[in-house]
Protein backbone atom coordinates (compact mmCIF):
# COMPACT_ATOMS: atom_id res chain seq x y z
CA UNK A 1 0.00 0.00 0.00
CA UNK A 2 1.11 3.34 -0.96
CA UNK A 3 2.42 4.95 2.66
CA UNK A 4 0.50 8.30 4.14
CA UNK A 5 3.27 10.85 3.67
CA UNK A 6 2.49 14.00 2.33
CA UNK A 7 6.05 15.49 1.82
CA UNK A 8 4.46 18.83 0.50
CA UNK A 9 3.14 19.79 3.60
CA UNK A 10 6.75 19.50 5.40
CA UNK A 11 7.63 22.04 2.58
CA UNK A 12 4.41 24.36 3.37
CA UNK A 13 5.38 23.54 7.30
CA UNK A 14 8.68 24.88 7.12
CA UNK A 15 8.10 28.91 8.32
CA UNK A 16 11.15 31.20 7.74
CA UNK A 17 10.69 35.05 8.18
CA UNK A 18 13.06 37.93 6.63
CA UNK A 19 14.86 40.00 9.55
CA UNK A 20 11.68 42.39 8.84
CA UNK A 21 8.83 40.44 8.84
CA UNK A 22 8.76 39.50 5.06
CA UNK A 23 7.15 36.40 3.83
CA UNK A 24 10.03 35.69 1.49
CA UNK A 25 13.37 35.64 3.49
CA UNK A 26 15.36 37.87 2.65
CA UNK A 27 18.83 37.02 0.40
CA UNK A 28 21.80 37.50 1.71
CA UNK A 29 23.98 38.99 -0.20
CA UNK A 30 27.26 39.07 1.52
CA UNK A 31 30.17 37.01 1.26
CA UNK A 32 31.69 37.32 4.55
CA UNK A 33 30.21 37.88 8.44
CA UNK A 34 31.14 40.17 10.98
CA UNK A 35 31.38 39.22 14.74
CA UNK A 36 31.35 40.79 18.06
CA UNK A 37 34.46 39.10 19.43
CA UNK A 38 36.83 36.40 18.37
CA UNK A 39 36.64 33.94 20.50
CA UNK A 40 33.29 33.11 18.63
CA UNK A 41 35.38 33.35 14.93
CA UNK A 42 37.07 30.80 16.67
CA UNK A 43 34.72 29.03 17.83
CA UNK A 44 32.61 28.55 14.12
CA UNK A 45 36.17 27.60 12.56
CA UNK A 46 35.43 24.58 14.74
CA UNK A 47 32.04 23.75 14.46
CA UNK A 48 28.70 25.04 13.35
CA UNK A 49 27.11 27.41 15.67
CA UNK A 50 23.78 27.94 14.74
CA UNK A 51 22.15 31.27 13.25
CA UNK A 52 26.11 32.54 13.25
CA UNK A 53 27.63 32.82 9.44
CA UNK A 54 31.64 33.05 8.91
CA UNK A 55 32.16 33.22 5.43
CA UNK A 56 29.35 32.11 2.52
CA UNK A 57 31.82 29.45 0.86
CA UNK A 58 30.77 27.64 4.33
CA UNK A 59 27.61 28.95 4.52
CA UNK A 60 25.15 31.24 4.00
CA UNK A 61 21.53 32.42 5.50
CA UNK A 62 19.75 32.01 1.99
CA UNK A 63 21.73 28.64 1.35
CA UNK A 64 20.54 27.56 5.04
CA UNK A 65 16.99 28.21 4.52
CA UNK A 66 17.18 26.35 1.10
CA UNK A 67 18.69 23.73 2.55
CA UNK A 68 16.51 23.04 5.60
CA UNK A 69 13.21 23.14 3.48
CA UNK A 70 14.97 20.31 1.11
CA UNK A 71 15.67 18.25 4.07
CA UNK A 72 12.28 19.29 5.26
CA UNK A 73 10.58 17.15 2.06
CA UNK A 74 13.39 14.76 2.04
CA UNK A 75 12.93 13.61 5.73
CA UNK A 76 16.36 13.91 6.38
CA UNK A 77 18.11 15.46 9.28
CA UNK A 78 20.18 17.83 7.36
CA UNK A 79 20.89 19.33 3.84
CA UNK A 80 23.16 20.99 1.98
CA UNK A 81 23.04 23.11 -1.33
CA UNK A 82 25.59 22.98 -4.13
CA UNK A 83 26.58 24.49 -7.44
CA UNK A 84 25.55 21.98 -9.74
CA UNK A 85 23.64 18.44 -8.97
CA UNK A 86 26.75 16.72 -10.18
CA UNK A 87 28.73 18.80 -7.65
CA UNK A 88 26.15 17.62 -4.90
CA UNK A 89 27.71 14.02 -6.43
CA UNK A 90 30.71 14.30 -6.44
CA UNK A 91 30.83 16.33 -2.96
CA UNK A 92 29.04 13.57 -1.33
CA UNK A 93 31.06 10.42 -3.25
CA UNK A 94 34.50 12.04 -2.32
CA UNK A 95 33.43 12.81 1.24
CA UNK A 96 32.26 9.05 2.23
CA UNK A 97 34.75 7.46 0.14
CA UNK A 98 38.83 7.90 0.04
CA UNK A 99 41.50 5.59 -2.28
CA UNK A 100 41.59 2.02 -2.60
CA UNK A 101 37.36 2.10 -1.78
CA UNK A 102 35.20 0.42 -4.58
CA UNK A 103 31.43 1.83 -5.41
CA UNK A 104 28.81 -0.56 -6.66
CA UNK A 105 26.61 1.43 -9.15
CA UNK A 106 23.23 0.88 -11.07
CA UNK A 107 24.31 0.28 -15.04
CA UNK A 108 21.57 2.80 -15.67
CA UNK A 109 22.44 5.97 -14.66
CA UNK A 110 22.59 9.44 -15.74
CA UNK A 111 26.00 9.65 -18.47
CA UNK A 112 27.50 12.95 -16.31
CA UNK A 113 27.78 10.77 -13.37
CA UNK A 114 28.55 7.48 -15.33
CA UNK A 115 31.55 9.89 -16.42
CA UNK A 116 32.49 10.51 -12.91
CA UNK A 117 32.38 6.93 -11.94
CA UNK A 118 33.87 5.05 -14.73
CA UNK A 119 36.49 7.97 -15.95
CA UNK A 120 37.29 10.47 -13.51
CA UNK A 121 37.19 8.74 -9.92
CA UNK A 122 39.72 6.09 -10.61
CA UNK A 123 42.42 8.69 -11.01
CA UNK A 124 42.00 9.68 -7.15
CA UNK A 125 41.82 5.24 -6.53
CA UNK A 126 38.24 5.52 -5.88
CA UNK A 127 36.77 2.12 -8.46
CA UNK A 128 32.99 1.77 -9.52
CA UNK A 129 31.32 -1.66 -10.73
CA UNK A 130 28.21 -1.40 -12.74
CA UNK A 131 25.73 -4.13 -11.95
CA UNK A 132 22.21 -5.08 -12.94
CA UNK A 133 20.33 -3.32 -8.90
CA UNK A 134 17.21 -5.93 -9.88
CA UNK A 135 19.21 -8.57 -9.67
CA UNK A 136 20.06 -8.51 -5.95
CA UNK A 137 21.76 -12.13 -5.94
CA UNK A 138 24.58 -10.22 -8.65
CA UNK A 139 24.70 -7.07 -6.46
CA UNK A 140 25.53 -8.56 -3.38
CA UNK A 141 27.55 -11.21 -5.01
CA UNK A 142 29.52 -7.96 -6.42
CA UNK A 143 30.61 -6.87 -2.68
CA UNK A 144 33.72 -6.95 -1.23
CA UNK A 145 35.62 -5.64 1.80
CA UNK A 146 36.69 -2.61 -0.34
CA UNK A 147 32.25 -2.06 -1.00
CA UNK A 148 31.72 1.40 0.39
CA UNK A 149 28.85 2.79 -1.05
CA UNK A 150 26.48 1.70 -3.08
CA UNK A 151 24.48 4.19 -5.90
CA UNK A 152 21.80 4.18 -7.73
CA UNK A 153 18.95 6.61 -9.17
CA UNK A 154 15.47 6.31 -7.54
CA UNK A 155 14.19 6.28 -11.15
CA UNK A 156 16.72 5.53 -13.95
CA UNK A 157 17.86 8.48 -16.54
CA UNK A 158 17.65 7.74 -19.23
CA UNK A 159 15.54 4.38 -19.24
CA UNK A 160 13.08 4.86 -16.30
CA UNK A 161 13.74 2.19 -13.94
CA UNK A 162 12.72 2.25 -10.56
CA UNK A 163 15.20 1.06 -7.70
CA UNK A 164 13.92 -1.86 -5.14
CA UNK A 165 15.00 0.52 -2.25
CA UNK A 166 13.65 -1.21 0.42
CA UNK A 167 15.78 -4.21 -1.05
CA UNK A 168 18.33 -2.28 -1.62
CA UNK A 169 18.34 -0.58 1.58
CA UNK A 170 18.41 -4.28 3.59
CA UNK A 171 21.96 -5.11 1.55
CA UNK A 172 23.31 -2.27 2.33
CA UNK A 173 22.79 -2.37 6.18
CA UNK A 174 23.74 -6.21 6.06
CA UNK A 175 26.66 -5.27 4.38
CA UNK A 176 27.89 -2.25 6.34
CA UNK A 177 27.24 0.14 3.30
CA UNK A 178 25.61 3.33 2.13
CA UNK A 179 23.15 3.70 -0.23
CA UNK A 180 23.54 6.99 -1.91
CA UNK A 181 20.03 7.58 -4.36
CA UNK A 182 19.78 10.22 -6.88
CA UNK A 183 16.19 11.71 -6.73
CA UNK A 184 16.16 14.24 -9.75
CA UNK A 185 13.36 12.41 -11.33
CA UNK A 186 10.65 12.30 -8.82
CA UNK A 187 11.03 14.68 -5.92
CA UNK A 188 7.96 14.63 -3.66
CA UNK A 189 6.45 11.59 -5.64
CA UNK A 190 9.10 9.05 -3.88
CA UNK A 191 10.96 10.08 -0.40
CA UNK A 192 14.33 7.84 -0.50
CA UNK A 193 14.94 8.39 3.27
CA UNK A 194 12.22 6.60 4.24
CA UNK A 195 12.71 3.32 2.43
CA UNK A 196 16.51 3.31 3.91
CA UNK A 197 18.45 5.45 1.44
CA UNK A 198 21.53 7.30 3.64
CA UNK A 199 22.23 10.24 1.60
CA UNK A 200 19.92 11.52 -1.25
CA UNK A 201 21.35 13.91 -4.14
CA UNK A 202 19.34 16.26 -5.93
CA UNK A 203 19.98 18.36 -9.55
CA UNK A 204 17.94 21.23 -8.20
CA UNK A 205 18.23 22.51 -11.64
CA UNK A 206 15.32 20.18 -12.66
CA UNK A 207 11.63 20.03 -11.65
CA UNK A 208 12.65 21.16 -7.90
CA UNK A 209 12.97 24.78 -9.91
CA UNK A 210 11.20 23.86 -12.28
CA UNK A 211 12.15 27.25 -14.84
CA UNK A 212 15.51 26.04 -16.67
CA UNK A 213 17.09 29.49 -15.72
CA UNK A 214 19.91 28.04 -12.98
CA UNK A 215 22.15 25.39 -12.04
CA UNK A 216 22.13 24.20 -8.71
CA UNK A 217 22.38 20.48 -6.86
CA UNK A 218 22.02 19.47 -3.44
CA UNK A 219 22.69 16.62 -0.99
CA UNK A 220 20.12 15.52 1.92
CA UNK A 221 21.46 13.01 4.89
CA UNK A 222 21.97 12.58 8.39
CA UNK A 223 23.78 15.68 10.59
CA UNK A 224 26.96 14.46 10.85
CA UNK A 225 27.36 14.21 6.99
CA UNK A 226 26.37 17.91 6.27
CA UNK A 227 28.80 19.05 8.74
CA UNK A 228 31.82 16.64 7.63
CA UNK A 229 30.69 18.10 3.75
CA UNK A 230 31.40 21.83 5.16
CA UNK A 231 33.96 21.33 7.46
CA UNK A 232 37.42 23.89 7.31
CA UNK A 233 39.90 21.14 7.46
CA UNK A 234 38.51 17.97 5.80
CA UNK A 235 35.04 18.84 4.06
CA UNK A 236 34.56 18.26 0.33
CA UNK A 237 32.02 21.24 -0.17
CA UNK A 238 34.01 23.48 1.74
CA UNK A 239 37.05 22.89 -0.11
CA UNK A 240 36.25 22.21 -3.43
CA UNK A 241 34.04 25.26 -3.16
CA UNK A 242 30.51 24.84 -5.50
CA UNK A 243 29.21 27.78 -3.61
CA UNK A 244 25.42 28.40 -5.07
CA UNK A 245 24.29 31.83 -5.31
CA UNK A 246 22.32 33.71 -2.45
CA UNK A 247 20.13 34.98 -5.43
CA UNK A 248 19.79 31.40 -6.72
CA UNK A 249 19.00 29.77 -3.24
CA UNK A 250 16.04 32.20 -2.65
CA UNK A 251 14.86 32.05 -5.99
CA UNK A 252 14.22 28.06 -5.55
CA UNK A 253 12.72 28.67 -2.38
CA UNK A 254 10.21 30.39 -4.08
CA UNK A 255 9.80 27.62 -6.77
CA UNK A 256 10.27 24.71 -4.49
CA UNK A 257 6.10 25.97 -3.05
CA UNK A 258 4.60 25.27 -5.72
CA UNK A 259 6.52 21.91 -6.62
CA UNK A 260 3.40 19.96 -5.43
CA UNK A 261 1.21 21.30 -8.21
CA UNK A 262 3.91 21.33 -10.76
CA UNK A 263 4.20 17.60 -10.48
CA UNK A 264 0.78 16.48 -10.42
CA UNK A 265 0.39 18.62 -14.00
CA UNK A 266 3.63 17.10 -15.22
CA UNK A 267 2.38 13.74 -13.99
CA UNK A 268 -1.03 13.78 -15.10
CA UNK A 269 -0.20 15.20 -18.75
CA UNK A 270 2.66 11.97 -18.60
CA UNK A 271 0.27 9.53 -17.90
CA UNK A 272 -2.36 10.19 -20.50
CA UNK A 273 0.52 11.12 -23.21
CA UNK A 274 1.94 7.53 -22.10
CA UNK A 275 -1.65 5.82 -22.19
CA UNK A 276 -2.48 7.42 -25.49
CA UNK A 277 0.25 6.25 -27.05
CA UNK A 278 0.40 2.69 -25.88
CA UNK A 279 -3.44 2.11 -27.12
CA UNK A 280 -2.20 2.99 -30.72
CA UNK A 281 0.69 0.89 -30.67
CA UNK A 282 3.99 3.37 -30.15
CA UNK A 283 6.36 1.73 -27.70
CA UNK A 284 6.26 3.85 -24.63
CA UNK A 285 8.16 3.15 -21.47
CA UNK A 286 6.67 4.92 -18.50
CA UNK A 287 6.44 3.75 -15.03
CA UNK A 288 2.51 4.71 -15.14
CA UNK A 289 1.44 1.85 -16.98
CA UNK A 290 0.38 -1.24 -16.17
CA UNK A 291 3.07 -2.60 -18.84
CA UNK A 292 6.01 -1.30 -17.36
CA UNK A 293 8.26 -3.97 -15.83
CA UNK A 294 8.36 -1.56 -12.55
CA UNK A 295 4.72 -0.61 -12.42
CA UNK A 296 3.98 -2.47 -9.14
CA UNK A 297 7.21 -1.37 -7.37
CA UNK A 298 6.58 2.26 -8.11
CA UNK A 299 3.22 1.59 -6.80
CA UNK A 300 4.25 -0.13 -3.64
CA UNK A 301 7.06 2.64 -3.10
CA UNK A 302 5.12 6.25 -4.05
CA UNK A 303 3.66 9.19 -2.18
CA UNK A 304 0.04 9.17 -2.88
CA UNK A 305 -0.92 12.29 -5.23
CA UNK A 306 2.04 13.09 -7.53
CA UNK A 307 1.30 10.54 -10.10
CA UNK A 308 4.38 8.75 -11.81
CA UNK A 309 6.13 11.54 -13.04
CA UNK A 310 6.85 13.57 -15.84
CA UNK A 311 9.44 11.69 -17.89
CA UNK A 312 8.69 9.37 -20.62
CA UNK A 313 10.73 7.51 -23.40
CA UNK A 314 9.74 6.90 -27.12
CA UNK A 315 11.36 4.19 -28.89
CA UNK A 316 11.64 5.23 -32.72
CA UNK A 317 13.39 2.61 -33.68
CA UNK A 318 16.68 4.46 -34.94
CA UNK A 319 18.91 7.50 -35.23
CA UNK A 320 17.45 8.88 -38.64
CA UNK A 321 13.85 8.72 -37.30
CA UNK A 322 14.41 9.98 -33.34
CA UNK A 323 15.84 12.61 -34.76
CA UNK A 324 13.21 13.72 -37.31
CA UNK A 325 10.60 13.00 -34.79
CA UNK A 326 12.08 15.22 -32.56
CA UNK A 327 12.37 18.06 -35.47
CA UNK A 328 8.85 18.10 -36.39
CA UNK A 329 7.64 18.34 -32.81
CA UNK A 330 9.90 21.54 -32.35
CA UNK A 331 8.30 22.91 -35.49
CA UNK A 332 4.96 21.57 -34.25
CA UNK A 333 5.05 23.68 -31.13
CA UNK A 334 4.96 20.72 -28.83
CA UNK A 335 8.07 22.29 -27.27
CA UNK A 336 11.78 21.83 -27.27
CA UNK A 337 14.79 20.21 -28.72
CA UNK A 338 16.90 20.60 -25.70
CA UNK A 339 18.54 18.70 -23.00
CA UNK A 340 17.36 18.75 -19.19
CA UNK A 341 13.92 18.53 -17.74
CA UNK A 342 11.76 19.37 -15.45
CA UNK A 343 10.38 22.79 -17.45
CA UNK A 344 7.15 24.19 -17.94
CA UNK A 345 7.64 23.87 -21.57
CA UNK A 346 8.04 20.03 -23.11
CA UNK A 347 11.71 19.16 -23.54
CA UNK A 348 13.01 16.21 -25.67
CA UNK A 349 15.99 14.72 -26.49
CA UNK A 350 17.67 11.76 -27.64
CA UNK A 351 20.08 10.55 -24.91
CA UNK A 352 22.10 8.18 -26.87
CA UNK A 353 23.79 11.02 -28.48
CA UNK A 354 23.48 13.35 -26.06
CA UNK A 355 22.65 12.84 -22.29
CA UNK A 356 24.20 8.85 -21.94
CA UNK A 357 26.26 10.22 -24.88
CA UNK A 358 29.20 9.64 -22.15
CA UNK A 359 28.45 5.94 -21.97
CA UNK A 360 30.36 3.70 -24.36
CA UNK A 361 27.95 2.42 -26.93
CA UNK A 362 28.30 -1.68 -26.15
CA UNK A 363 27.47 -0.45 -22.49
CA UNK A 364 24.58 1.71 -23.72
CA UNK A 365 23.16 -1.35 -25.89
CA UNK A 366 23.57 -4.16 -22.81
CA UNK A 367 21.72 -1.65 -20.76
CA UNK A 368 18.90 -1.73 -23.41
CA UNK A 369 19.74 2.60 -24.47
CA UNK A 370 19.34 2.21 -27.80
CA UNK A 371 20.01 5.11 -29.91
CA UNK A 372 16.27 5.50 -31.00
CA UNK A 373 14.91 6.38 -27.50
CA UNK A 374 13.55 9.71 -27.35
CA UNK A 375 13.42 11.16 -23.80
CA UNK A 376 10.67 13.38 -23.28
CA UNK A 377 9.97 15.66 -20.34
CA UNK A 378 6.40 16.48 -20.46
CA UNK A 379 5.58 20.35 -19.68
CA UNK A 380 2.73 21.65 -18.02
CA UNK A 381 0.57 21.94 -21.16
CA UNK A 382 -2.48 23.55 -19.94
CA UNK A 383 -4.28 21.86 -23.11
CA UNK A 384 -2.97 18.28 -23.40
CA UNK A 385 -5.34 16.78 -25.96
CA UNK A 386 -3.87 19.58 -28.77
CA UNK A 387 -0.50 18.77 -27.59
CA UNK A 388 -1.29 15.10 -28.43
CA UNK A 389 -3.00 15.68 -31.28
CA UNK A 390 0.31 17.49 -32.58
CA UNK A 391 2.78 14.63 -31.33
CA UNK A 392 0.47 12.11 -33.18
CA UNK A 393 1.17 14.37 -36.38
CA UNK A 394 4.46 13.93 -36.06
CA UNK A 395 4.52 10.06 -35.31
CA UNK A 396 2.15 9.66 -38.13
CA UNK A 397 5.27 11.76 -40.48
CA UNK A 398 8.18 9.25 -39.71
CA UNK A 399 6.18 5.95 -39.53
CA UNK A 400 5.64 5.73 -36.18
CA UNK A 401 1.82 5.71 -36.61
Amino acid sequence: MPNSFEPASEIQDYLVFGEYGEVNPSINDSSTYTFLNPATMEELFDHEIEGCFLYSRHWNPSNKYLAQALAAMEQTASAQVTASGMSAIACAILQNCQMGDEILASRTIYGGTYALLKNFLPRFGITTRFVNLRNLAEVEAAITPQTKLLYSESISNPLLDVANLPELSKLSQAHGLKLMIDNTFSPLMLTPARHGADIVAHSLTKFINGTSDCVAGAVCGPKNLIAELSNVNHGASMLLGPVLDSFRSASILKNLHSLHIRIQKHSANALLLAQTLEAQGVRVHYPGLPSHIDHELLKSLMNPGYGFGGMLVIDAGDTATGNRLMELMQAEKVGYLAVSLGYFKTLFSAPGSSTSSEIPADERQAMGLSDGLVRISVGLDHNMTRSIERIQNCLKQVGLL
